[in-house]
């Protein structure tokens, strides 16, 4: 398949009467599906089901399920209409517990409604709230785009020809807005002119990395290798790998991480083997009301993932399951965290701090 490099894991399509458009990643690699979404349970349920996933992007649908949200409501007091946001910030919250981008999002769309329904001259009847929270959501998509390309240049810098880079779970365009995260670092790399092989773990159970990034790499042309999840120690151990890099779901204050099921287990390899091991974020990926890592929600998710992933029965009926979709990285054992305003290292709460300046992460 030829790269299209208008290919975007979701935009918004139209004016304020437009829709949704997201890539329905559960159809990768077999079929590239585009579904629209015109509603703000549609959007929910996209989020739930891993239709669209990774950090940057569901922050961004929940931002755009907002204005869906609203546009359904029918009030007339501004009491009514605030009355409809907050049902609308509250059901898209609990889509999914750990990706803060999710609630920062949704922070900036209750504020910039709210303002506009608690100002003095709002006239529910004119239905102007609508366009102003568009206008939000495409700034926020639009934030996110800057961010994944200013990751990318500050990191690319670590990628040198003939290195072996391991990369779990998928963090490129199909995770974000455009470009990616962690894989945005290796575009950009490779866009460079340097060459170098990326080890993709398959990431079990719903194998983002066997499907969505070997697809992105190979679109991109960088030579790929996938591996089952239980093979990179070996790998390590053989020198084929010379940098680990990944994403990140949320951020503690003190560096700790979190991120997809797996990442400990490589990053307590990384270590054992003397790897340099990177994360790269967006700040909007910090959360500094979490202290440390104990503070993240862990989001466990159906057993039937495990059990019978894609409905595919590989283990006996009614087997307990622990099905975690996150785990914990602490801060010490992290190399560095690539962001748009350059590399956090060493990874602390003094440099985190240092790195984020005055400035929220939120966007505030």
């Amino acid at each position: 398949m030829k790269f299209n490099r208008t290919l975007r894991a979701l935009e918004w399509v139209g004016a304020r009467d437009g829709f949704l458009r997201i890539v329905d990643q559960t159809r990768l690699p077999q079929e590239l599906r585009f579904v629209q979404l015109h509603d703000v349970e549609e959007v929910r349920e996209a989020i739930v089901s891993l239709k669209i996933r990774g950090a940057p992007a569901i922050g961004v649908a929940a931002a755009f399920g907002v204005v869906l949200g609203m546009r359904q409501a029918r009030y007339h007091t501004a009491a009514d209409a605030l009355a409809h946001l907050e049902r609308i910030v509250h059901l898209l919250r609990t889509s999914r517990p750990t990706a803060v981008n999710l609630f920062h999002a949704l922070e900036r769309m209750y504020r910039v409604g709210k303002e506009a329904i608690t100002a003095p001259d709002f006239n529910p009847l004119a239905n102007d709230l609508v366009p102003r929270l568009l206008a939000e959501a495409q700034a926020i998509w639009e934030e996110d785009r800057r961010l994944c390309r200013a990751i990318a240049e500050q990191g690319a810098v670590l990628i040198q020809d003939g290195m072996g880079i391991l990369t779990h779970c998928n963090t490129g365009a199909l995770a974000t807005s455009d470009y990616g995260t962690a894989l945005g670092v290796l575009f950009m790399a490779h866009e460079q002119g340097r060459r170098f092989t990326v080890y993709a773990t398959e990431t079990r159970p719903l194998w983002q990395g066997a499907r969505l990034t070997t697809f992105e790499l190979r679109l991109r042309g960088i030579e790929t290798v996938l591996l089952c999840d239980n093979a990179a120690g070996w790998l390590m151990r053989q020198g084929k790998i010379h940098l680990v890099l990944v994403g990140a779901d949320r951020i503690a204050a003190n560096g700790d991480t979190a991120n997809k099921v797996g990442t400990y287990s490589l990053a307590a390899l990384a270590q054992v083997h003397g790897i340099p091991f990177y994360v790269a974020a967006p700040t909007t990926s910090f959360d500094l009301n979490a202290s440390d890592g104990t503070a993240i929600p862990i989001e466990q998710r159906s057993p039937l993932e495990v059990t019978k992933p894609f409905g595919l029965t590989i283990a006996p009926d009614g087997i307990a399951v622990e099905n975690p979709a996150f785990d914990i990285t602490p801060a010490q054992w992290i190399t560095g965290i690539i962001t748009e305003r350059g590399i956090v290292q060493p990874v602390e709460a003094r440099t985190i701090a240092a790195c984020l300046g005055s400035q929220s992460p939120r966007g505030e």
